[in-house]
């Protein structure tokens, strides 16, 4: 009997991949960027975030070209094992699954951490992990239903983010944004990128999406492109209100820096303050799930192409999702929840997707001499200027993570290397060779 591979349905629209795009995104301004400040203050994590911006920005044109040549759940996985062969595609999907899975439970941490400042009988951590319970069965229940709420939540969070700008703008003190607002020096700047980072994390996500699109040649550009504009604009307009409200150094370290800058601003007893809070969950949510509907979808293709074990690819008979993915990645996420220190999961996650970034814009470069027949509906613009500009912004970042935070870049390329070994002693590398 013949072997069937696993299908997934299209139904995804360019409105649903903005959704996705921005939902990924999202909570990056909710939380995370702010531990930035503690390592450079405003203004050294102001530099940090436009040159983050530059190397999105020139990213996401140039992965756009891959995306919408290669349009498979693999996403940088399939990109690179089609330049580079099979230990290309296991470094690529590797450090797509590092970036995802740990960047899932920080999110749920922040949720927790939102529910405990709104009811403090709330326990962050029960919170965090009941999350990964409910938003694992939404995915479950099929793309076309998972990506509908994401849509709606998404709209909230866009909305609650310009309101929260509205109201805290009046109350902008320049002295405020502006004391010692470099204590740290140049150096400050560099050890907060991976912040920086955060701003914009997981907007790739939409590759691993794109085997459902509908029409994807059309629809992936357009939700790329919008997505990031709407990013760049919220996350410029939320770091630079913020840190005029108060003494920046009372947001630097906290899980809920816009509920307690409002709350500063109108009045921790204000309705306003509370009622923030609670829809400031939104843009949590909206991360959440779609980092969840993503890395269930790069594990699912990993499995398929027998990278990881193949039950991992099994589909629902009724949903036509992948059950197991989303069940395994969420274990993984729980367990990673118990460590309880949110700036190394956001560490940990930046640097699989800087190697991500630096593996991407080799493969685009490699694919353009390789297969220059290849269909490329959508084309990186100024090429080869773009993708060379985000492959150099992405090196520096890469040494920069890796020089502040060396032991757990140590666990992760320690862990990569081992993977590599397994993978070529095992001879998977050349049953992996055709693809």
């Amino acid at each position: 009997m013949a072997v069937t591979t696993p299908v997934l349905k299209k139904a995804l629209t360019a409105i649903h991949l903005w959704a996705i795009a921005v939902g990924l995104v999202i909570s990056g301004e909710y939380f995370g960027w702010n531990y930035g400040w503690g390592v450079a203050g405003t203004v050294g994590m102001l530099i940090a975030t436009l040159a983050v911006t530059v190397l999105y920005i020139t990213f996401i044109f140039s992965f756009t070209e891959l995306t919408t040549s290669i349009p498979d759940a693999g996403g940088p996985f399939t990109y690179a094992h089609k330049a580079l062969g099979p230990i290309g595609g296991l470094i690529a999907g590797y450090a797509t699954l590092i970036e995802f899975l740990f960047a899932t439970p920080a999110i749920a941490y922040a949720l927790g951490s939102y529910m405990h400042f709104l009811y403090p009988s709330f326990n962050v951590v029960y919170t965090a992990i009941g999350c990964y319970f409910i938003f694992t069965i939404i995915n479950l229940l099929g793309i076309k239903e998972s990506a509908l709420f994401t849509l709606v939540i998404t709209l909230l969070a866009v909305v609650e983010l310009l309101v929260f700008m509205g109201v805290v703008a009046p109350h902008f003190q320049l002295q405020n944004f502006m004391h010692d607002n470099m204590p740290f020096g140049w150096s400050g700047v560099f050890a907060a990128l991976p912040f920086a980072i955060w701003l914009y994390l997981a907007i790739e996500g939409v590759a691993m999406v794109a085997e459902e699109a509908k029409d994807p040649h059309r629809t992936i550009p357009k939700g790329y492109i919008s997505g990031i504009v709407t990013l760049v604009l919220l996350a410029l307009g939320i770091m630079i209100v913020a840190g005029g409200i108060t003494n920046w150094k009372n947001l630097a370290a906290l899980d809920y820096p816009l509920p307690e800058a409002i709350g500063i601003a109108l009045g921790k007893d204000n309705h306003l303050t509370k009622i923030f809070a609670g829809i400031g969950l939104f843009g949590l949510i909206a991360s959440f799930h779609s980092i969840i509907m993503t890395y269930s979808r790069q594990i699912f293709s990993l499995a398929r192409e027998n990278y990881l074990p193949h039950f991992l690819s099994q589909l629902h008979s009724r949903f036509r999702t992948p059950y197991w993915a989303l069940l395994v990645g969420g274990i993984i996420g729980i367990i990673a929840i118990l460590s309880g220190k949110t700036n190394e999961l956001i560490i940990f996650s930046v640097l699989g997707a800087v190697v991500m970034y630096i593996i991407s814009m080799i493969s685009l470069f490699v694919l353009r001499k390789k297969e220059p027949l290849l269909q490329r509906p959508f084309k990186a613009p100024f090429y080869p200027w773009f993708p060379a500009i985000a492959l150099l912004l992405s090196v520096v970042c890469l040494i920069a993570i890796i020089y502040y935070n060396w032991l757990l870049s140590v666990y992760f390329f320690a862990f990569l290397l081992l993977l590599i070994i397994l993978f070529v002693t095992s001879g998977k590398h050349k049953k992996n060779a055709a693809f």
